[in-house]
């Protein structure tokens, strides 16, 4: 299935004696779910790795690996440069090459080789290789921008979500101000109230206390009074 395919291109610096020069290669693949095509350049010359299915499954079989894993284990490494494995690509006779990798499993350092063919067409090879590498960077690009768009938008309703964050603040705190004053001014009407009503019951105890008071001492009055009659009798 097409949606299957998967492409990558990878760009390969190679150990050479000299520190000061550069030499460097770029890896296109095309990965199958049981095989595999390499297109190699060096900007010069071009090289082509046809992986069939059968070669796949038979490489898989010495490793004890279905021939999908094998595929996406080698995709891993040839798509991505992965840190502490050792790539090669050496001379292997008749304008051949032999593209090579190592890596780990289980504690013990393998090593991988495919050899390469020289392309038929070595300018059709490379140009097909850059023109990927401009496509990616083409779509690289509009993703940056699709990215960069987005990131304005979201950055633009970010800020009118804090506006509108703050405005319910402001009317939030104006209101409850509101109803904190109308709260206040209940309140003290109120305790006016209550003192109000505190001093009439405190002038009515008193008021009840004076009658009292009198009333006592009108009692007193009439009994010494008719003490007095007594003894006249």
């Amino acid at each position: 299935m097409e949606s299957s395919v998967r492409h990558t291109c990878l760009k390969l610096d190679l150990p050479v004696e000299d520190p000061k020069v550069k030499d460097a290669i770029f890896i296109k693949g095309t990965w199958f779910p049981s095989h595999f095509h390499l297109a190699i350049t060096d900007g010069l010359n071009a090289w082509t790795c046809r992986a069939s299915e059968e070669e796949v499954r038979q490489r898989a079989e010495q490793w004890d690996q279905p021939p999908a894993e094998y595929v996406a284990l080698a995709e891993r490494y040839l798509g991505f440069r992965q840190p502490g494995s050792k790539y090669g690509f050496d001379d292997a006779g008749h304008g051949q090459k032999r593209l090579s990798w190592t890596f780990e499993k289980q504690g013990t350092k393998m090593e991988w080789r495919w050899k390469c063919q020289p392309s038929s067409n070595n300018k059709q090879t490379t140009s097909e290789i850059l023109d990927f590498l401009m496509d990616a960077n083409i779509h690289l690009s509009e993703e940056v921008v699709r990215k960069t768009q987005s990131l304005e938008k979201l950055k633009a309703e970010a800020e009118r979500c804090l506006l509108q964050s703050e405005k319910f603040n402001n009317e939030k705190a104006e209101f409850e101000s509101a109803v904190y004053s109308k709260f206040v001014a209940v309140l003290n009407s109120k305790k006016a109230k209550l003192r109000e009503l505190r001093d009439r019951i405190s002038k009515l105890e008193a008021t009840g206390k004076s009658s009292k008071e009198e009333d006592d001492s009108t009692d007193k009055t009439e009994t010494f009074d008719e003490g007095s009659d007594g003894g006249n009798w």
